[in-house]
C-alpha cells in the first residue's frame, strides 16, 4: 500500500487572525459571520416550528432564544460598522 501526502501535519504558528479578519480576506463577506448568524436564526426559526408542531415546548423555548440571540449578534455587529 502507497500513502499519498504523508508526513507530519504542520503546526498552527500560534498567530490570531485580528477581530473581523476573515479567512477569505472580506470580514463580513459572503460565508462571514453576518451570513453565519442570518443562517442560524433562520435555522432556528425552522426548527422551533418543528418543535412546536410536536409539542417539544423547551426546546421550542431555547430555540426561540437562539433565535433572539442570533439577531442581536447581528444588530450588535451592524451598529459597531456604523461608527
Amino acid at each position: 500500500m502507497s500513502s499519498t501526502g504523508g508526513g507530519r501535519k504542520p503546526k498552527p504558528s500560534g498567530r490570531r487572525r485580528p477581530e473581523g479578519d476573515e479567512p477569505n480576506g472580506e470580514p463580513g463577506g459572503e460565508g462571514g459571520p453576518d451570513d453565519a448568524l442570518v443562517l442560524i436564526a433562520a435555522a432556528a426559526t425552522e426548527l422551533a416550528k418543528l418543535a412546536q408542531r410536536h409539542r417539544f415546548e423547551v426546546l421550542d423555548y431555547l430555540l426561540a432564544m437562539t433565535r433572539l440571540e442570533a439577531d442581536e449578534q447581528l444588530r450588535a455587529r451592524s451598529r459597531r460598522k456604523l461608527s
